[in-house]
């Protein structure tokens, strides 16, 4: 093994460390401080909105999203099966019922498919769409590896049909619309919410962490409020409402400022990496990259390699394995598919064809912003030369 190329691994080249010895010396650590403020702030400013809310991850700005939609027990919730499953439990938390609508070639979920389940399979009633008796209350859709979902179709679906619209943009913090009606937009900003994660793997980091935001700033400050146990009076512990135990922590927030600043430029890289990726596996007959919807600029935030499997027919387990045990070359499958999973295995599916399509042959690449060209190279030659060796 001569090198380690890790898949995708946080990036500290800024003033992380400054920042996070300040909010110790000032001794504000936990879920108050200055670095919240100011974190959410840049969010809001970055993604041309009114108010974002930090909060402790990804999944808690999706459940409080889910909470703030009106999604109660019994109710509906469109889902994708082509996610991490974090996308999805939530939904459970609120004993609310997944049905699974297929993704199409972007990975996302299918625009057409969505409007035909909507069409052909439900009955909208009194300004509510139901489907077997039951509320279609809400959809969460997903930027997949940052790629942009086509949100003209999904929105007007939505809007036919009075269904909220929450955007999972975990993996897509800076992409946006160049083209159309939302040109200009930012993932997380077109639906009624969006939220936003910032795992170490992200392409930005906070450790843990993530934010939330929504199309009505009163609804940012609601959700605000119940990230932080909905206390009701500012001097005495009185709670009117149910909260949660999910506010960001200062320490945290203070990575994330430093981590905005450089934002711009870990984007910018992901393209340059993205590119020269392009490049080195064009005329590859075993696999190609996944492209980024057309009319829109992508924070290109993984890459997605995508196995021809009339001639490779190894396992993806197979491949990662010898990539990393003789290559020191860190690759990752797609996810298995959520309607797959044990908690899942018994709830309702819609016309899944691309899914299971894609989940056979998608390989996730190293993507981190502090790849050399070299590294790229390297990467490149090894993956090329497994795929042919377990040709068959």
């Amino acid at each position: 093994m001569n090198k380690f190329i890790p898949l995708s691994i946080p990036n500290f080249e800024g003033n992380e460390r400054k920042y996070v010895d300040d909010a110790i010396d000032q001794g504000w650590v936990s879920t108050g401080g200055a670095y919240i403020i100011e974190l959410e702030k840049r969010l809001a400013t970055y993604l041309h909105t009114d108010n974002v809310a930090a909060c402790q991850s990804g999944t808690s700005a999706l459940h409080l999203s889910l909470v703030e939609a009106g999604v109660v027990p019994g109710d509906i919730v469109l889902v994708p099966p082509v996610t991490f499953i974090a996308a999805v439990n939530p939904v459970k938390y609120q004993f609310a019922e997944p049905v699974f609508i297929d993704c199409d070639d972007s990975l996302c979920m299918d625009p057409i498919k969505l409007r035909r389940f909507c069409d052909e399979q439900c009955k909208f009633k009194d300004g509510q769409l139901v489907h077997d008796g039951k509320i279609v209350k809400a959809l969460v859709v997903v930027h997949v590896f940052g790629n942009m979902a086509d949100m003209e179709s999904i929105m007007d679906t939505a809007d036919k049909y009075n269904i909220k619209v929450i955007e999972d943009a975990t993996e897509a913090l800076g992409t946006r619309y160049t083209e159309g009606r939302y040109a200009g937009k930012y993932a997380g900003t077109i639906g009624d919410f969006g939220a936003f994660s910032f795992n170490g793997n992200k392409i930005i980091t906070t450790g843990g962490g993530g934010a939330v935001t929504a199309n009505k700033k009163e609804v940012v400050e609601h959700i605000r409020f119940l990230s932080t146990q909905a206390k009701t009076d500012p001097h005495y512990y009185i709670h009117d409402e149910i909260g949660y135990n999910y506010r960001m922590t200062n320490l945290q927030a203070a990575l994330g400022v430093a981590q905005m600043e450089e934002l711009p430029e870990f984007v910018e890289r992901k393209h340059r990496n993205y590119d020269l990726y392009c490049e080195l596996f064009r005329n590859f007959e075993l696999a190609y990259l996944l492209g980024y919807r057309k009319g829109t600029y992508s924070n290109q935030w993984f890459y997605s390699l995508v196995i021809d499997r009339s001639k490779v027919k190894a396992t993806m387990r197979a491949i990662i394995t010898k990539l990393q045990t003789e290559y020191g070359i860190e690759t990752r499958a797609i996810w298995g598919l959520i309607n797959e999973q044990l908690p899942y295995v018994k709830e309702e599916c819609f016309e899944l064809e691309c899914g299971p399509y894609y989940s056979e042959r998608v390989l996730n690449i190293p993507s981190s912003t502090q790849l050399k060209e070299d590294d790229i190279y390297y990467a490149a030659e090894k993956i090329m030369a497994v795929l042919k060796e377990l040709e068959e």
